[in-house]
């Protein structure tokens, strides 16, 4: 995403990374950063909380807007929990039992096969 925002500036268009990966974000250059301190996949706010997703919204368009610079990042203050063990929690397949695993494998595999379902449905 980095490198389309890259391009899509040195085209005029003025663009903002949300991510939740900021080694990787700053390390490639994003024009303008807002980093979610969430989990991966998450860096437009909570899931199925409409409240955090405007805000962190609101807060793109502010960086948007209100970038001193190339290369600005901007912390998003929103917290995903107010306890950081999340981090040691989330997705830590050390930590799952393996009927967790199995079950949660199963759940990846339906999601692509909807999706799979879905793009062919989308072709035809």
């Amino acid at each position: 995403m980095c490198l389309i925002a890259r391009a899509l500036e040195q085209a005029g268009i003025p663009t903002v990374i949300m991510g939740c990966a900021k080694d990787i974000v700053e390390y490639v250059g994003a024009p303008r950063f807002l980093f979610s301190d969430f989990p991966l996949g998450n860096p437009s706010g909570r899931p199925h909380d409409q409240e955090s997703q405007y805000l962190t919204l609101g807060y793109a368009l502010d960086l948007l807007a209100n970038a001193p610079g190339p290369m600005t990042t901007w912390q998003n203050p929103i917290r995903w929990s107010e306890n950081p063990s999340w981090k040691e929690d989330y997705s830590n397949v050390e930590k799952l039992s393996a009927e967790e695993i199995v079950r949660l494998k199963a759940e990846f595999d339906r999601g692509k096969e909807i999706a799979k379902a879905k793009r062919e449905g989308d072709a035809a």
